[in-house]
């Protein structure tokens, strides 16, 4: 997994956090006050990076929770495939296919040819954005 630790306590909206084995991004984190025999608490709620799902966890603020590794690259539209889009990453020239983006904004301006930033968390990839 290409995940890291980090406490929970430090997490802040915005950032990455896998819940339930899902890479998340933080939309919400809201810490609690130590009681009298307990400890500080975070509540983490992040949207599913891949599926858009709302997911949210408890946890100590000293607790670790896993941090996905983001790798950010620049690939090539090859073909298109189905319900798929097969990419050549420009560093290694490899090709691989990952499924069409479900945004609009995207979906419409991806024609063969064209140069995408893509993003791999987790072992799956994602198209973040056209490049002009």
């Amino acid at each position: 997994m290409s995940t890291r630790p980090e406490e929970a306590g430090n997490i802040k909206v915005g950032s990455f956090i896998v819940i339930d084995g899902e890479p998340c991004k933080v939309v919400e984190v809201e810490k609690s006050k130590t009681g009298k025999h307990g400890s500080a608490k975070a509540r983490i709620v992040g949207i599913g990076f891949f599926d858009g799902g709302k997911r949210s966890i408890v946890v100590p603020t000293d607790a670790r929770v896993e941090v996905p590794i983001i790798k950010k690259f620049t690939a090539q539209v090859v073909a298109f495939v189905g319900d798929n889009v097969q990419l050549m990453n420009l560093e290694d020239y490899s090709t691989f296919e990952i499924p069409m983006p479900q945004e609009e904004e995207i979906k419409s301006k991806l024609s063969e040819g064209v140069e995408v930033e893509v993003w791999e968390v987790m072992g799956r990839h994602k198209i973040m954005r056209v490049r002009a």
